[in-house]
């Protein structure tokens, strides 16, 4: 009993290898008294051990995590993009962006000289004329010519986020008012997410400013996969959305919509989301933490979640002779 206890003062003081109940549960089989049953309850505890050094062990290396995709304050511009799709549609923001800015600054110096040119002083008589063929044919295939650069970037954008690619991990979210339901599908196992209140989030590894965004679970994808998401809801139209990763879809109920991403390696870290359509009184109170994980952190916090969770196991591959 006592090298139990000295083993479990090394944890302590470590913080590294063992969750608090891993501590606890040493701790409980060295103060144990009498010699019956004390073989039964150390054994209890030593599988209590084990069952959460397997969850801590993701746990640590999700506590480590960089918070990459949140709002900062007097913010400008896009948060910072994690997948193919949001650079796409910050290019596209761009792209047309600098057409609306030649657009704007050519009305403005048509004004300007409309405003000096034909005022009452300076053009005392203007002329009757009411129809110039050639002006109107002009302001009206100039706007033309300005879709057709638009079009093809905005529908090539479009498509890309619309067309669902095979997945390697699936996930079925489903809103709540107001909390969301994530279900893996594979390992049909699923948790619910509730913002953490403002006293809870340093306890959990949040900064204080994450207030409203964090929640007391969160989804964990890996790097480099394509993760599908199905999106539905449970009473009222609710809204998935992670501004880093260029995703939104609305969930109705009775209806299953999909959106997909793919985190870019190297880019592991907290990111957050929040509903984005009105759902009702508590709607600003329904964030979306995801973990961006790499693979070997993914398949520890995900074998972890799966003993927690009651879900299926992941299939083990074996090698051919």
């Amino acid at each position: 009993m006592f090298l139990i206890r000295i083993i479990a003062l090394w944890s302590d003081r470590n913080n590294r290898g063992f969750l608090p109940e891993a501590r606890f549960a040493f701790f409980a089989a060295g103060s144990l008294h009498g010699k019956q049953g004390i073989s039964m309850k150390v054994t209890k505890n030593l599988t209590a051990l084990v069952s959460a050094t397997v969850l801590g062990s993701a746990a640590m290396a999700q506590e480590a995590l960089p918070t990459v995709g949140k709002p900062i304050a007097a913010g400008k511009g896009f948060q910072e993009a994690a997948t193919e799709l949001m650079r796409d549609a910050v290019w596209l923001d761009n792209y047309i962006l600098t057409i609306i800015t030649v657009i704007t600054i050519f009305v403005t110096i048509l004004l300007g000289i409309c405003i000096v040119r034909f005022n009452s002083k300076s053009n005392p008589n203007p002329a009757r004329f009411s129809h110039n063929s050639a002006l109107e044919v002009g302001w009206t295939l100039i706007p033309i010519l300005i879709l057709i650069a638009i079009m093809p970037f905005s529908l090539a954008t479009l498509f890309k986020q619309q067309i669902i690619p095979d997945a390697d991990i699936t996930i079925k979210a489903t809103g709540n008012q107001w909390y969301w339901t994530h279900e893996y599908v594979d390992h049909n196992m699923g948790f619910d997410s509730f913002m953490l209140a403002r006293e809870e989030l340093a306890e959990n590894g949040y900064a204080d400013d994450e207030y409203l965004l964090a929640t007391d679970t969160a989804v964990v994808v890996p790097t480099g996969k394509t993760i599908v998401v199905q999106v539905t809801a449970s009473d009222v139209i609710h809204s998935w959305a992670i501004p880093s990763f260029g995703v939104k879809q609305d969930g109705v109920p009775g209806r299953l919509a999909e959106l997909w991403f793919k985190v870019d390696e190297g880019n592991e870290g907290v990111y957050f989301g929040q509903c984005s359509e009105l759902c009702g009184k508590d709607h600003s109170y329904m964030p979306i933490t995801v973990k961006a994980v790499s693979q070997a952190d993914y398949e520890k916090w995900l074998d972890g979640a799966i003993k927690e969770f009651a879900g299926t196991p992941r299939s083990v591959k074996v090698a051919a002779n």
